[in-house]
């Protein structure tokens, strides 16, 4: 959670140095050129401008969101927010590892998956022994919990 944190600080520093020192710039440069009708300079900076302010803002607001996650909240023995789960994915018959992220974090092709995802959604609150069914576009997966390590596990 942290490391998301920081990189969300991150990117937000890097989009708000743009949008105080090279967008302005980029901005005169282009008003010198003349009518600002026709200038697709001027256009396209004012219109990167806008895009960088609601982004900012949207970062902003997904950071303050994250501050206010309350680790102490997250279950110590069910699936939860950070835990990493193996299940036996029913379906196929095959093991599978999983630790549950926010969104921003999510990749399937690493095992990182949303907890607002419909398997994510699926797992949350479950612990070892459950089978769940989750529906997914192609059906039903049907999974059972092998082994869980949650947060707090991983902290100790």
């Amino acid at each position: 959670m942290e490391d998301l944190k920081k990189k969300l600080q991150e990117e937000i520093a890097t989009l708000e140095y743009e949008l105080r020192n090279e967008l302005p710039k980029e901005i005169l440069k282009a008003r010198a050129h003349g009518d600002l009708r026709e200038n697709a300079e001027f256009h396209a900076a004012k219109e990167r401008q806008r895009y960088v302010d609601a982004r900012v803002s949207q970062l902003k607001l997904r950071l303050a969101e994250l501050s206010m996650v309350d680790v102490t909240r997250i279950p110590r023995d069910r699936v939860g927010l950070g835990s990493r789960v193996v299940v036996l994915d029913l379906t196929k018959d095959e093991e599978i590892s999983y630790k549950l992220v926010a969104s921003e974090e999510s990749n399937v092709a690493q095992g990182l998956i949303s907890t607002s995802s419909p398997i994510g959604k699926g797992l949350l609150g479950k612990k070892v022994g459950d089978e769940v069914s989750i529906p997914i576009p192609g059906g039903l997966r049907k999974m059972e919990i092998l082994q869980l390590t949650t947060i707090h596990d991983a902290a100790e």
